[in-house]
């Protein structure tokens, strides 16, 4: 379990919550704290949970155990309609009968205000959130990317502590999606308001977020800023669900003072840290991150990892173009990031090349049984 330090500065405290759907326990002891003004992430595969918990944060379902907090305030007992929080799904539920200013406007009428009152903070939040003269519009006029943020202006609208967003990004299509992680994180900035993001796409966390909870099996597997997820991930879980990374299968020895990484019976790949000698009798999983790797490497690098491979594909896709190769000696198929500086253009399938990598850029957990795909 993550272990968080409780902050008087807390937009959102959850303390020790769990839920339980008969004998399946959905969320387990999950416990964080989200600063005010930042925007806070739960990343995590379908069925981890996610979801389950920010329903819990909205007031939808009773937590079994556990405490949750909104500026120090126990929601014990608190209806969702009586909690400093709005909720942003992923059909974002505007009403297609009425237009933009009456969307926005639609909970302070409910709440019983009116007047110019009403109508001057509208004008107020379509300026901050960009979008200053499509009050009068219909819904349908507008594109996919102005309807997100009438959604988001619309719960900004009741002054939330917290704004909670499932999923948002989920139905636009793949270049709009990158557009709106941008438009996003700029409109959470400008208006300062806490955001908590729920998410499977690594992606979106990654690029918006201050800070990120990356969520398994009920549980969180680690806390931290998106740089310290993919550089320094705690978990084989979060080295492979963070990001791209490399999997070599290997057995530990310990030779010389050193930790020797045994891949395919045939390579002998040095780690940066010694394990503890429990450790050398189990068999464990190496990470590399393609972009760490390197494309024909020096030969008198004695701090490099080299291996000799074949390459069975080139996926060319600009600045993300890849190599997959395949080791000698075995049947594993790595990626490698191909810079585009043209220096490698003459490589082709089925040429034999060397790759390497320093060795401490290498991550190593215990033998995992989670899969990311499909493995065998």
């Amino acid at each position: 379990m993550c272990k968080v330090e409780d902050s008087m500065d807390s937009a959102l405290s959850v303390r020790g919550v769990t839920k339980r759907f008969g004998d399946f326990t959905a969320v387990d002891q999950v416990s964080f704290e989200v600063e005010d003004g930042k925007f806070f992430s739960i990343l995590g595969p379908s069925g981890c949970g996610k979801t389950t918990l920010l329903r819990m944060i909205a007031g939808f379902y009773k937590p079994d155990g556990g405490t949750i907090l909104f500026a120090g305030k126990n929601m014990d007992g608190v209806a969702p309609n009586q909690r400093p929080v709005n909720l942003v799904f992923q059909n974002l539920a505007l009403f297609p009968m009425m237009n933009v200013h009456e969307n926005i406007a639609f909970g302070l009428r409910r709440r019983g205000e009116k007047g110019p009152a009403v109508d001057k903070k509208v004008r107020e939040l379509l300026e901050r959130v960009g979008l200053p003269e499509s009050g009068k519009k219909q819904i349908s006029q507008l594109s996919g990317g102005q309807k997100q943020r009438i959604a988001i202006a619309r719960c900004l609208i009741m002054e939330p502590t917290v704004l909670l967003l499932d999923e948002p990004l989920g139905a636009l299509d793949a270049k709009l999606r990158e557009h709106m992680k941008v438009e996003l994180k700029a409109l959470q900035a400008q208006v300062g308001t806490t955001f908590v993001y729920i998410t499977h796409d690594q992606s979106e966390a990654m690029v918006m977020s201050d800070t990120v909870a990356v969520m398994n099996n009920g549980r969180f597997e680690q806390i931290g800023s998106p740089q310290q997820l993919y550089h320094e991930p705690k978990s084989s879980f979060v080295a492979q669900f963070v990001g791209n990374n490399n999997k070599l299968r290997v057995q530990l020895r310990r030779e010389g003072g050193l930790s020797i990484a045994r891949y395919a019976d045939r390579y002998d790949l040095p780690l940066p840290r010694a394990f503890e000698e429990a450790a050398m009798k189990e068999e464990h999983d190496l990470f590399i991150r393609p972009e760490a790797v390197i494309i024909n490497p020096p030969s008198d690098r004695a701090d490099f990892h080299t291996l000799s491979v074949d390459v069975t594909s080139i996926l060319f896709d600009g600045g993300n173009s890849r190599l997959l190769v395949k080791p000698h000696g075995t049947e594993d198929e790595l990626v490698v990031a191909l810079p585009q500086t043209r220096q490698f253009d003459h490589i082709r399938g089925g040429d034999q090349i060397n790759i390497g990598w320093d060795m401490n850029k290498t991550i190593s957990f215990a033998r995992s049984d989670w899969k990311l795909y499909d493995e065998e």
